[in-house]
């Protein structure tokens, strides 16, 4: 088969981008994971398919780790979704809607950023019983995430710490995906990533990030918003509102999406 497809990469989170409105290309997990390889494919942290929407939203938004397993959302992989939907339905859009596994979201787009609004995030953990580096805390941003704040973020072992957690038992069968987080000013993080279904650290992660600077919220009670370094040498801005028992409501991610180029390969 041959596939038309777009790279982009949101804060160096980067993703192959196809367009499945007409439901034509049904790949497999082998072929995905062979696409997201980065010595015999075209190499990406993840695939995004744009599809018919079911629920009323503008489309549907579909991404899979380079594994090739389907997850329920990306918070970067959501930015340049809306950035390729917007280029792909034409006109002057400046929002539009896409229904994920998570929930459906909305797209705001500023020029080269774009604003996510995010899916309250649930399963609040502090401090869960899960040996590392620090204390860990749980919270699903749209996905599982584990957050630890170190005093040495440059010399962590992402992978080695990352893993442990990811593959802890408390997180079985599905596992997590791990962030460390180091404290640059009250209002102003720096974090890592372990991401599961790539296995290895990642130059960014959307809903990690979240999760990250929730977390500090509570720990910390620092007001919205929250500035994030990630590896890839961007500065993200995560925006909320604290409701009652540690819940939030209107978190946005917002950075950058960029198109890198387009391509055609055969699979």
């Amino acid at each position: 088969m041959t596939l038309n497809f777009t790279k982009m990469n949101g804060a160096g989170n980067d993703f192959v981008v196809i367009d499945n409105r007409n439901l034509d290309k049904s790949l497999t997990k082998e072929q995905i994971a062979r696409l997201c390889d980065r010595h015999r494919g075209v190499g990406a942290d993840g695939l995004l398919a744009v599809e018919p929407a079911e629920n009323g939203a503008d489309v549907r938004f579909r991404y899979y780790n380079a594994d090739g397993g389907e997850a329920e959302m990306c918070g970067n992989g959501a930015r340049c979704f809306g950035r390729y939907t917007a280029r792909l339905l034409g006109g002057d859009l400046t929002s539009l809607t896409f229904e994920t596994i998570a929930g459906t979201l909305r797209a705001e787009l500023i020029g080269n950023e774009v604003r996510i609004d995010m899916s309250d995030p649930i399963d609040l953990e502090m401090e869960a019983p899960v040996e590392s580096v620090g204390p860990v805390h749980n919270l699903n941003t749209g996905v599982p995430h584990a957050v630890v704040f170190v005093d040495d973020l440059e010399n962590c072992d992402i992978v080695k710490n990352g893993a442990g957690i990811r593959y802890h038992d408390h997180y079985a069968p599905n596992g997590t995906n791990a962030n460390f987080v180091g404290v640059l000013a009250p209002d102003h993080l720096s974090v890592r990533t372990y991401e599961r279904g790539v296995e290895g650290e990642t130059l960014a992660c959307g809903t990690g990030i979240t999760a990250c600077a929730l977390i500090h919220h509570l720990q910390t009670g620092v007001s919205s918003p929250i500035k994030i370094d990630v590896r890839g040498g961007e500065t993200l801005s995560i925006g909320f509102e604290p409701g009652p028992d540690r819940t939030f409501t209107n978190v946005t991610l917002t950075g950058p999406a960029d198109f890198v180029f387009d391509g055609v390969i055969t699979i």
